[in-house]
């Protein structure tokens, strides 16, 4: 009987040891998914401040749209949060091909 209780011990620190494994391996997953995220925001950022041509800054707008939404779908941030970032940028976007 005492054997069984070490064996369940055992199972249950080596069952801690591979999440711990595994919440690493999903934060730099993590980390990489917002990094892309933000890369494709700053362009678009950039563009708008380039004053580049209407098509561009559309399709660098539409970009970004696409990869919030990824993030979305892979869990990476809420959906409220990308929905307030794209709206911001919509704006900033109206704005720019105003001009």
């Amino acid at each position: 009987m005492a054997g069984e209780k070490v064996s369940t011990v055992t199972k249950k620190k080596r069952k801690k040891l591979s999440n711990i494994r595994n919440a690493e391996k999903k934060h730099l997953v993590n980390m990489s998914r917002k990094s892309r995220m933000k890369t494709f925001v700053s362009k678009l950022e950039k563009a708008i401040s380039d004053k580049l041509p209407k098509d561009d800054i559309l399709k660098a707008f539409s970009t970004v749209q696409k990869e919030l939404m990824k993030g979305v779908s892979k869990r990476v941030i809420h959906k409220n949060t990308a929905a307030r970032k794209i709206s911001r940028m919509f704006h900033k976007v109206k704005f720019a091909i105003s001009e």
